[in-house]
């Protein structure tokens, strides 16, 4: 992997320079390990002119459970638990003779960037804006592959669940289970916080578990997500508990899963993200669910669980090979529930067999 880490610390060393930059210096965690590897928590990577510097607060850990940075890095150490890494590299940044250094102006607090600004006051500090991010856009076959296999476990995960007895259990205690199960099938942790959302809550996006209590013929919409070796992938289904669906259950998840597939189908090199968007939305504004729909139909992911692409209405862009997205459209009724349906997939040529789905738990109706 050093040759990895290598290759993109000069596409952003590149970057640097071509806004007249000599060194930068990246502070967001997921872009610092996306350059350098697994680092301690709150490390700094310092990018010069060919040498590149991780800062951390203490010492990596000689037997990480998620791996060790890239060793061709050099590694600085504060003297003193109280230190700011990022201070601490502007003020080598300017030891070193750097005139100016590109930093994550949009990760930076007022206070942090008025501490580099004090710390080094001949420095001129640019801003490199979103550089690392739209590097991370697009993934390489080691990458797809972590997405791969925490799909694999959160599909496991959701299973499982399946086969148990759910009738008089709360969203809460699912939800933790849940999240046991991941950890228990090699997952680093969930990917985010697992939302079992039952009857009247259905289908909300992003709803928090409560102590309600699945009860017979309850719509059971639940989304989770696995983090493995730094990378996240989601998955969301919807289910019918213990009877029979009802005819206004059977049409609007049939709806939902429309406008799902259409979506799915849309996602080819090239597509633009707002289309992605409209093809799911007018399956629901067709039906009259113009309202309340969600900002978006998906997002990228990755070491991230929510980055771009953002496939929504007035997103700019148009998705390229090997560029994992979720695909996650909804709609939810007042007081009566409603349906969501969740896959994570990477986009790939239609030679290479069309987007490839990795959360693959069946997406039939089915009545637990």
């Amino acid at each position: 992997m050093s040759e990895v880490y290598a290759a993109r610390r000069a596409r952003l060393r590149e970057r640097a320079q071509a806004g007249g930059s000599q060194s930068a210096l990246v502070t967001s965690p997921a872009n610092v390990r996306y350059l350098s590897g697994p680092v301690p928590q709150g490390t700094v990577l310092l990018l010069g002119r060919r040498d590149d510097m991780l800062v951390c607060a203490s010492p990596p850990d000689e037997r990480p459970s998620e791996g060790r940075p890239d060793e061709t890095l050099r590694i600085h150490t504060l003297p003193g638990p109280d230190g700011d890494p990022a201070v601490a590299a502007a003020d080598l940044a300017g030891a070193y003779g750097a005139e100016s250094m590109a930093v994550e102006e949009h990760h930076l607090t007022v206070a942090r960037h008025r501490a580099l600004r004090s710390v080094a006051p001949t420095l001129r500090l640019t801003d490199i804006g979103g550089a690392v991010e739209q590097l991370r856009v697009v993934k390489d076959e080691e990458e797809i592959s972590c997405l791969r296999i925490g799909a694999e476990i959160a599909d496991q995960a959701l299973g499982e669940l399946l086969e148990s007895i759910l009738v008089g259990r709360t969203e809460r205690h699912l939800a933790l289970e849940l999240e046991r199960r991941l950890v228990d099938h090699g997952a680093d942790g969930p990917a985010f916080a697992t939302s079992v959302a039952t009857g009247p809550h259905s289908g909300r996006r992003g709803h928090r578990p409560t102590d309600r209590r699945v009860e017979e013929g309850d719509f059971l919409s639940v989304c989770l997500g696995a983090t493995y070796r730094g990378y996240r992938c989601e998955i969301g289904r919807t289910f019918v508990i213990g009877t029979s669906p009802a005819d206004w259950q059977i049409e609007l998840y049939d709806l939902v899963f429309a406008a799902q597939r259409a979506a799915r189908e849309s996602l080819t090199p090239g597509a633009a993200y707002r289309d992605v968007d409209r093809v799911a939305r007018q399956v629901l504004d067709s039906a009259g669910y113009s309202e309340g729909l969600a900002a978006l139909t998906g997002h990228g992911v990755g070491l991230e669980i929510d980055e771009e692409p953002q496939l929504a209405p007035a997103a700019m862009g148009k998705l390229d090979a090997c560029v994992p997205v979720t695909v996650e459209p909804g709609v939810h009724l007042p007081g009566r529930g409603g349906v969501r349906i969740d896959d994570t997939l990477v986009v790939r040529p239609e030679a290479d067999g069309g987007p490839e789905l990795l959360t693959i738990t069946t997406k039939e109706l089915l009545a637990l």
